[in-house]
């Protein structure tokens, strides 16, 4: 078993979005991306088979993919097929968990 304390792994960076590989594993991926206003993770897509989801555990943005636009707040959860286009865009600071199995 592992306990993980989000809050204080959760670092902010001026210039770039800040992420912590939280939990890696043969089975699973958790990441943790920190955004300020304004940052993104952009839109992107992998060729393997594999699910990803992005929760946001605090702030508002947009989940982003290809042509959409998906409003993002607190609670939001986002499960999509990693082929699939997808990204993050902060309207205001956010913490978003990301996680991804089997892992890429």
């Amino acid at each position: 078993m592992k306990k993980i304390e989000l809050e204080e792994v959760a670092k902010f960076k001026k210039d770039k979005y800040w992420l912590d590989f939280v939990h890696d594993s043969y089975n699973m991926r958790l990441i943790l991306f920190c955004f300020e206003p304004g940052q993104e993770l952009p839109v992107h897509s992998h060729d393997v088979d594999s699910e990803v989801f992005l929760c946001v555990l605090e702030g508002e943005g947009s989940f982003i993919g290809g042509e959409k636009d998906i409003p993002a707040k607190r609670g939001s959860l986002l499960v999509s097929p990693v082929s699939e286009p997808h990204g993050i865009r902060a309207k205001t600071r956010m913490k978003v968990l990301v996680g991804i199995a089997p892992p890429i």
